[in-house]
């Protein structure tokens, strides 16, 4: 990474943060609560899934009795969540893959493991992928991972930090190469409170943004 690279990324999650204020650090969280919970957010919004999240840990108050729970069961429990059915046979083929420590379904032992083979672990896991990975490596475990949601993928064509025909997939690698390790997690939320709030996929509100100087999108 090129130390000008480096100080326009320092740059621009500065002007996100005056802009959004600062990042809070996030406390750490066990990484099979993670992984389920990111299972839950897909394709929903976060009050959605943190009531389907809330709702399973209260039917379920451990991942043992979830695992021996029947599918319909666990769909019942998640529902708020939406797409009910596939997240439950995901959930379900999770809970029941992972190692089980005195008969619980645990992961922490990923916290002994490289990013690398922490990340092959989680991959192997029915239904979790690179971005699936990346946030628990991140949000759970604190390691300098960097999550590509859609909304930091379009953020970051739009102000040149990557191309866009290399794919969401490609993403992970080719920003996890630029973006300093110290600034991974806050320029994964600033990206995302940007996305949401004004550069948004369709009509993004580009008039005052605190990033125009910074755009490649909407420069000639």
């Amino acid at each position: 990474m090129s130390t000008s690279s480096e100080g326009r990324i320092r740059a621009i999650v500065g002007l996100m943060e005056r802009a959004y204020g600062p990042v809070e650090p996030r406390a750490p969280s066990p990484c099979l609560d993670t992984l389920i919970a990111c299972i839950l957010s897909q394709h929903t919004s976060d009050a959605n899934s943190g009531r389907a999240f809330a709702s399973l840990r209260e039917r379920y108050p451990t991942w043992r009795q979830a695992a021996d729970a029947d599918e319909d069961e666990i769909e019942a429990a998640i529902r708020s969540g939406g797409l009910a059915r596939t997240k439950a046979r995901t959930i379900l083929g999770v809970l029941r893959t992972v190692p089980r420590d005195r008969g619980e379904p645990d992961l922490e032992h990923l916290c002994s493991m490289s990013d690398g083979d922490a990340r092959a672990e989680l991959i192997r896991l029915p239904g979790v992928g690179p971005k699936t990975a990346a946030i628990v490596l991140c949000f759970a475990m604190g390691r300098p991972v960097l999550p590509v949601d859609t909304h930091v993928f379009r953020v970051a064509w739009r102000l040149g930090l990557i191309e866009r025909r290399i794919g969401e997939a490609r993403a992970h690698e080719a920003l996890g190469a630029v973006v300093p390790s110290d600034l991974v997690y806050r320029f994964h939320v600033s990206l995302i409170r940007h996305g949401r709030g004004r550069c948004r996929a369709v009509r993004p509100d580009c008039d005052g943004c605190v990033l125009r100087a910074e755009c490649a999108y909407i420069k000639p």
